[in-house]
């Protein structure tokens, strides 16, 4: 007759399963021990970084900024950019130096302002460019001026195209208007009449009370007639 086994009880059910996870964390206590110091390290060395530096050199950068900020408020747009050789190191220094920071960041947008005051168009669309925003007002305005920059270099079409993207950012009437009035002279000093009645028409059909859309129905009857 066939030996027939005693059947494990409750309490030993429990022992054998503790024993077997006894088992495996041995088997995984190193393992495990060892990602678990290396993510407080990770975690303390971000946080130092953060305190130690970050922060302190974000300060320093909006310190710079201020000053920065008085000179481009007066129009001393080559200082602003330069720095002024003595406790002031200019909007470029700041940028090499504290690009990442949130005052770097606007450093960019004013170096950028300075150099199309300026006349330096090329560095101008450089450095808006470079300026990461999502500011309803400040956003759009600053493609306009990448629009703007471009115009003056002789490239139109990609002085419209930022126009557009103006117009489209800001989806205001205060705003967008302006931008799309901004592309029609563009598109009509390509001699492209058909793409500035279709401006025209966007104004009138999606600010109708913006003033530019005023007196828009005279501006689309001039360029329904040179189409």
């Amino acid at each position: 007759m066939a030996e027939q086994h005693k059947p494990i009880d409750g309490l030993d059910e429990v022992n054998e399963a503790l024993s077997k996870t006894e088992q495996a964390i041995e088997k995984y206590q190193k393992p495990i021990l060892i990602t678990v110091a290396v993510a407080v390290v990770v975690i303390s060395l971000i946080l130092c970084i953060r305190q130690f530096h970050f922060i302190p050199k974000e300060a320093r950068a909006q310190d710079e900024l201020f000053k920065g900020e008085f000179y481009f408020q007066t129009d001393s747009f080559r200082i602003a950019v330069n720095g002024n050789g003595g406790d002031y190191m200019g909007f470029e220094a700041i940028i090499d130096e504290n690009g990442s920071t949130k005052a770097g960041n606007l450093a960019k947008a004013y170096a950028g302002i300075c150099y199309m005051r300026l006349g330096e168009y090329d560095k101008a669309i450089k450095h808006l460019k470079g300026f990461s925003a999502n500011d309803i007002l400040i956003s759009p305005a600053l493609i306009g001026a990448i629009g703007d920059c471009y115009v003056e270099t002789g490239n139109v079409k990609e002085g419209i195209s930022f126009f557009e993207k103006a117009a489209t950012k800001a989806d205001n009437e205060l705003l967008s208007p302006i931008y799309l009035k901004k592309a029609d002279i563009a598109y009509k000093s390509m001699g492209n009449e058909t793409a500035a009645l279709k401006v025209y028409q966007t104004i009138k059909d999606k600010w109708s009370t913006s003033m530019e859309a005023a007196d828009i129905d005279k501006y689309i009857e001039r360029a329904s007639l040179k189409k």
